[in-house]
């Protein structure tokens, strides 16, 4: 692996932990929590809490989880692999999205941001799902290409706070009626067509290196079993 890749790699794990972590303690302090409080009138109805600290609670598994799937030390150590895998898509399936779709309902911010986000989600079910079926039919190579987009669908919780960072730092500010809308889809779109650069680039035929030998692919039609 280059240094490059190596340092986006750590740079990626870094702004994990940091969502992850950041996002939990801002989550259960929700008496002091700048996000919840434009949130009253959601919160009153019983749905929001629940369907937030799923979502939340989740989703930083996952994206720490997803993370480490593509490790090689992880997906060629055939029973990890299938178990975090099993974690990835319970969590993403039966808790992750189903907490997203009813926020999304309350987002408030327009009807473009209410479809960037509920494009988001489905998206990010469906590919999961896809995922799920390709590997249990035992195409790898499907799976992988298919559980990147799915990831980088997740990978928009990270780069969603980094675009409205970018705002604070660098403009003025996220102001929710005009420039949020430019966050919501930018957090990612990007994503998914930086995948389907990656998907595209490993599909190509690459020359045989002598030098290196391939072992066989411990992972084909054993996951999920």
């Amino acid at each position: 692996m280059s240094i490059t890749a190596r340092l986006l790699r750590y740079f990626a794990f870094i702004w994990i932990a940091i969502l992850s972590l950041g996002t939990f303690y801002e989550s259960f302090a929700h008496n002091h929590a700048f996000f919840l409080g434009f949130k009253q009138a959601a919160i009153k109805t019983g749905w929001y809490m629940p369907a937030f600290y799923c979502h939340i609670f989740a989703s930083s598994i996952i994206l720490l989880v997803g993370f480490f799937q593509f490790s090689k030390t992880v997906y060629t150590n055939r029973r990890l692999h299938k178990v975090l895998g099993n974690i990835y898509i319970i969590g993403v399936l039966f808790i992750a999205a189903p907490g997203a779709y009813v926020m999304t309902l309350f987002v408030g911010r327009g009807t473009g941001v209410f479809i960037s986000f509920l494009v988001q989600n489905t998206l990010w079910v469906v590919s999961t799902v896809l995922a799920f079926t390709l590997v249990k039919k035992g195409n790898i190579d499907e799976h992988v290409k298919m559980m990147r987009r799915s990831y980088g669908l997740a990978f928009g919780a990270v780069t969603l706070r980094f675009y409205i960072l970018l705002f604070h730092v660098f403009g003025n500010g996220v102001n929710f009626d005009n420039n949020y809308i430019i966050i919501a889809f930018l957090s990612w779109v990007p994503n998914l067509v930086l995948v389907e650069m990656i998907n595209i680039k490993e599909a190509k035929p690459q020359p045989p290196n002598p030098l290196k030998t391939k072992p066989p692919s411990p992972l084909k039609g054993e996951l999920f079993d």
